[in-house]
């Protein structure tokens, strides 16, 4: 697996392209950005060619850069948990009304569920439903490659925000990432949403607010 991160946006959110290998040019998009311009430019810089993207949860740093996305890769393929859907329609919902321009896009192509399989460019990844910092947060698995994307429930010494609209949990943010994040290997790196890479065994070690 050829894991590429590119910070994006005001919010410095972490938009992963992965690749099978890295020779490959077919990749998933996990999570876009608030700066559309640039995923796009080193798309098609690379000559990467983005099957489709998985959104870890629909609050406006993460999703934004899909309107560009959509616009110059049309037989993309969107993927969402169901019970963040209509933050992609609903810009009360997704945070972006409360900035300068409402921001809304088409429904995704497929709602997801936990413990679903999305296969994307030859690789598969297991979803963790892992509510808290919204209610249809997810997490990323790939079993064979020992690797967790973790949008923004699990960063390194941290966890999500649960004071943002739609209002989250702590207490359930704290569950979901004690009884399904940190029962998995201590080996399994971490790609969180924002920050840098971390290991599961490092945050049940060191992260504060799982002791």
């Amino acid at each position: 697996m050829n894991v590429e991160c590119i910070v994006l946006g005001e919010y410095q959110t972490n938009c992963y392209i992965v690749r099978r290998e890295q020779a490959g040019k077919d990749c998933l998009v996990i999570d876009t950005g608030l700066d559309g311009e640039t995923l796009i430019r080193y798309l098609q810089e690379n000559g990467l060619n983005p099957t489709d993207v998985i959104l870890t949860h629909g609050h406006i740093d993460h999703i934004y850069g899909l309107r560009g996305l959509e616009s110059n890769y049309p037989e993309i393929k969107v993927h969402i948990h169901k019970l963040d859907a209509d933050m992609l329609t609903d810009a009360d919902m997704n945070m972006s009304a409360l900035t300068a321009g409402a921001f809304a896009v088409k429904p995704a192509d497929e709602l997801l569920e936990d413990n679903d399989t999305v296969k994307a460019a030859g690789m598969d990844f297991r979803v963790i439903h892992t509510p808290g910092h919204t209610a249809g947060g997810i997490c990323l698995y790939c079993e064979n490659y020992h690797t967790l994307f973790s949008g923004d429930t699990l960063f390194a010494d941290s966890v999500g925000r649960t004071d943002l609209p739609p209002y989250g949990s702590m207490e359930q943010l704290i569950k979901s990432i004690k009884e399904k994040l940190l029962i998995l290997p201590d080996e399994t790196k971490v790609y969180p949403g924002h920050g840098p890479e971390t290991t599961i065994g490092r945050e049940k070690a060191y992260n504060q607010y799982l002791q």
